[in-house]
């Protein structure tokens, strides 16, 4: 069983697409954990109603406090940390499940538009989704474009998932994309929870896990599973505006946690 563990502050449309989609194509039984940083738009009753766990932060907090609070309220071993902007594939956790398992993983993400098998593909997705929301978006962020969007770009989404999955069955690389993270407890044991000080935080658990590795050796870093694509809608909603972070006044950037000789010097250890 999995605890899927996401933060949200309003954009309720696209948190029924996101419910919509963890319904259909989720294969596991799921608890699904919300934190809600103040919302205003129906989005944390929405959620209830859906039968989640819904934490009430009642303002604002950083990205890595909210999975914070989500460890803490989670029943189960698999916590899978997703962006509520994304279309999960189908049985996008089995197969991750099964990756894991495979490749003796206990931390690994998704492909996506941010990052697939090669610079090439990536760029060549980037392109012609930068195209599609450009164009779409110009009707207004709604239910009904986001559905449009995503159409357009996939067309038949279950069979290019199916395409991906086949294509690349049970291969990764080592990376991340942090809008899909799955991580078992083991990991956490290890490598810490997710460091409140960092808003970057799917960058810093990627270094603190190349970092474990080369110290102890009793934890591969971060992977991308390649076999298993979720849609993420990126920087598109952020044009709805976000109130500041309750909790700025704690976080500092990732130059100030790592210098650049650190990060470039963990990341590029084993490529």
């Amino acid at each position: 069983m999995i605890s899927i563990i996401t933060a949200v502050y309003n954009q309720l449309a696209v948190n029924r697409l996101f419910v919509e989609a963890l319904r259909r194509y989720t294969h596991h039984p799921y608890e699904l954990i919300i934190i809600d940083n103040g919302s205003t738009d129906g989005s944390a009753e929405f959620f209830e109603q859906q039968g989640a766990t819904v934490i009430r932060n009642g303002a604002n907090y950083s990205y890595p406090r909210c999975q914070n609070q989500g460890i803490a309220a989670a029943r189960f071993d698999y916590l899978a940390f997703l962006n509520n902007d994304i279309i999960v594939s189908p049985e996008w956790d089995r197969h991750l499940i099964d990756s894991m398992l495979h490749n003796q993983l206990e931390v690994i993400t998704v492909c996506g538009i941010e990052q697939v098998e090669s610079r090439a593909a990536t760029k060549k997705l980037r392109r012609r989704w930068k195209w599609i929301k450009n164009m779409v978006s110009l009707f207004g962020i709604s239910e009904s474009t986001l559905r449009r969007m995503h159409s357009l770009m996939y067309g038949d989404w279950a069979g290019y998932a199916d395409r991906r999955y086949r294509q690349w069955w049970l291969q990764v690389k080592e990376g991340f994309v942090g809008n899909t993270v799955l991580m078992k407890r083991s990991a956490i044991d290890k490598i810490g929870l997710w460091d409140e000080r960092i808003q970057a935080a799917d960058f810093d658990l990627y270094v603190r896990s190349k970092e474990r590795a080369l110290h102890h050796g009793d934890i591969k870093p971060v992977h991308i599973a390649l076999d298993t694509y979720v849609h993420h809608y990126i920087r598109l909603t952020f044009k709805a505006g976000y109130p500041p972070f309750r909790d700025a006044a704690n976080l500092i950037s990732l130059d100030q946690k790592w210098s650049p000789e650190q990060a470039n010097h963990l990341t590029q250890l084993h490529k």
